[in-house]
């Protein structure tokens, strides 16, 4: 196993790189530990969330490392992001796609265990955090891949790209719940992040979605819509 570490405080993967501060979330080294460490101790636990949807999440937490979500598509087993932590115990999976560069996880150790495919919107894989990650597909735009939809919105990210899996959504961390309301994530240009969200609206609304899947927590669409309604039509401040 070439050189690896996984940052506590944020799950962020340092592939043959180790920086004095955590290139993400700025932590510094006596927060990382080795890949193999992380494996050690940490596991990944999957909880059914859906028909043919399970969220893939490290136990213990793995600092804010993001969700991730196994697919059972037509014929192909999809992970949608990736978790932080190596477990080798998981069912293999034939492709793990990216919303976006940010966690990308151990995508690349996976990538070699399950002889899995890789692949991330063009646009986020230049960017600085994602440099050091292998992919074996960089798409663009929209494309849908045995039963699973994908759509570049743009937005939190250049290449920020949501998935729809028959009738559930897949959003990331597109917007944060707070407590009886939504926020855009701050992360990114406030005007696209915006338009973005009309797109993703545009989108939801044109098909049967009943659960929304997001980078910590899954929501029930009608409650979670109303949220969105009202942030996307409010005023454009971020």
């Amino acid at each position: 196993m070439s050189e690896q570490y996984v940052c506590t405080v944020c799950g962020y993967n340092m592939i043959e790189h180790y920086p004095l501060n955590c290139p993400f979330c700025g932590a510094p080294q006596d927060k990382f530990i080795t890949a193999e460490e992380c494996s050690e101790k940490y596991r990944v636990e999957g909880k059914n969330v859906a028909p043919g949807v399970t969220q893939l999440r490290s136990q213990p937490r793995l600092g804010y490392e993001h969700a991730a979500y196994r697919v059972e598509a037509e014929s192909k087993t999809f992970w949608i992001d990736c978790p932080s932590c190596f477990d080798a115990s998981l069912e293999a999976v034939d492709v793990i796609t990216f919303t976006h560069h940010h966690f990308l996880g151990a995508s690349n150790m996976y990538r070699s265990h399950f002889d899995a495919k890789v692949q991330i919107n063009g646009r986020d894989s230049s960017n600085k955090l994602a440099r050091r990650f292998p992919f074996d597909n960089k798409f663009s735009g929209n494309f849908t891949e045995a039963g699973l939809e994908a759509f570049h919105v743009d937005g939190h990210t250049q290449g920020f790209t949501i998935y729809v899996f028959k009738n559930v959504l897949f959003i990331c961390d597109y917007v944060f719940l707070k407590p009886g309301s939504m926020v855009f994530n701050p992360y990114g240009p406030p005007g696209e992040t915006r338009e973005g969200a009309r797109t993703i609206k545009k989108i939801a609304e044109s098909r049967n979605i009943s659960i929304v899947c997001g980078y910590n927590y899954v929501e029930n669409y009608p409650k979670w819509q109303e949220k969105f309604a009202i942030l996307v039509d409010k005023s454009p401040d971020l």
